[in-house]
């Protein structure tokens, strides 16, 4: 079929904006990393005098590279609608997301409908797949504190108990609250076969939109997370005055993400802006830490409830375009997600002027030496 005059100018401007955004992304990437990394070295020795001020400053400024990022999807019209409970109630309480995983904008999302949900995002650890310490975000994410985890049986034993000393070592001291974890494992498209067959030879549910989910990190997470209390205080003699003064892990977040005709943002799609504006619609679902099992089995029926749940959820959103309602009320309620152009532009602003004064600085040394 001849290609028309306006066809060709609609896939050349498209093909001009995805250049120009795929520009200013590296830019950005280039100033701001490296200006996070720099200010990191920077503020050791307050690391060392007061460690709670610089992990406070960390935690400011991981949120403004997460609004970056948040910021490129944003402006190409990828916005976010959200269903079900409200989080911005529990912001400043310790909670584990679990959340559905279908594709790498899963991660772009939560990274934008999290940036208004008061100091989550600078306090959160994230678990993720090792190959994304590999990627320009990676190193960002090793000085946070995130968990990269390797997948497969052959691993799963040794990454668990690095989960383990990893959240020992980690979660308290550096003043973390929110742990977001994808249970399935991996993306739908690559675990959906897998998990089908596994289904069937243990007479489980046949789940097509989610995948049945991996218990071992979960169970990790309740173990070391959950406050257990003997005699009006902490299990463990040894507990340092942090980990006294914290209430421990008190709710999960059952997270659902939902893509008009299931059709899920990449990360390329998400940087090269290339699809037309779209809806993504975020369902939250919380549970009291107390209404949670710990105990392995019991466990894995609860979190295997919780995604039977998300199928029918997902199943009514590709039916109809939108949640169904919270059990109690008569008509579900969405909430449009806002975030201001004007705190974005500041913040892309400060990365570039903050490159702008490495540079300078770094380069005034490198004459003094050489």
């Amino acid at each position: 079929m001849a290609v028309t005059l306006e066809q060709a100018q609609r896939a050349g401007c498209m093909f001009l904006k995805a250049l120009l955004r795929f520009g200013f992304m590296v830019a950005n990437n280039l100033v701001a990393i490296p200006s996070y990394v720099l200010y990191l070295i920077v503020l050791q020795p307050l690391r060392l005098l007061d460690s709670k001020r610089f992990w406070y400053i960390e935690g400011v400024l991981f949120k403004w590279l997460l609004a970056m990022v948040a910021s490129w999807g944003w402006w190409a019209g990828y916005t976010v609608v959200e269903w079900g409970d409200d989080v911005q109630s529990i912001s400043e309480d310790e909670a584990v997301m679990l959340v559905n995983h279908q594709a790498t904008g899963d991660v772009c999302i939560l990274m934008m409908c999290l940036q208004d949900k008061g100091t989550v995002v600078r306090q959160m650890m994230w678990l993720m797949d090792h190959i994304f310490k590999y990627t320009n975000f990676g190193i960002v994410s090793l000085l946070h504190g995130d968990f990269f985890i390797r997948q497969g049986k052959a691993h799963r034993d040794q990454q668990l108990e690095l989960l383990e000393t990893h959240l020992e070592k980690y979660y308290r001291s550096r003043d973390r609250k929110w742990i977001v974890l994808f249970p399935e494992g991996g993306f739908l498209r690559k675990r959906r076969e897998t998990s089908q067959a596994f289904a069937k030879k243990n007479n489980l549910p046949f789940l097509t939109h989610v995948t049945l989910p991996r218990l071992g990190a979960t169970q990790v997470i309740l173990k070391n997370l959950v406050a257990q209390q003997e005699n009006g205080t902490l299990a463990g003699g040894d507990a340092t005055e942090t980990e006294i003064k914290s209430k421990g892990l008190q709710w999960v977040i059952d997270t659902t993400i939902a893509y008009p005709k299931a059709e899920p943002l990449d990360i390329q799609t998400w940087i090269l802006g290339y699809r037309r504006p779209t809806i993504t619609h975020v369902h939250y679902r919380i549970f009291p830490i107390k209404d949670v099992p710990v105990e392995p089995e019991a466990l894995s029926v609860w979190l295997y409830q919780r995604f039977i749940e998300k199928e029918d959820l997902l199943s009514h959103f590709y039916r109809t375009g939108a949640f169904p309602p919270l059990q109690g009320q008569t008509e579900a309620v969405s909430r449009e997600m806002n975030l201001s152009n004007l705190w974005l532009v500041a913040v892309q602003f400060l990365a570039f002027l903050s490159g702008g004064m490495w540079y300078c600085i770094l380069q005034y040394f490198y004459q003094c030496l050489f």
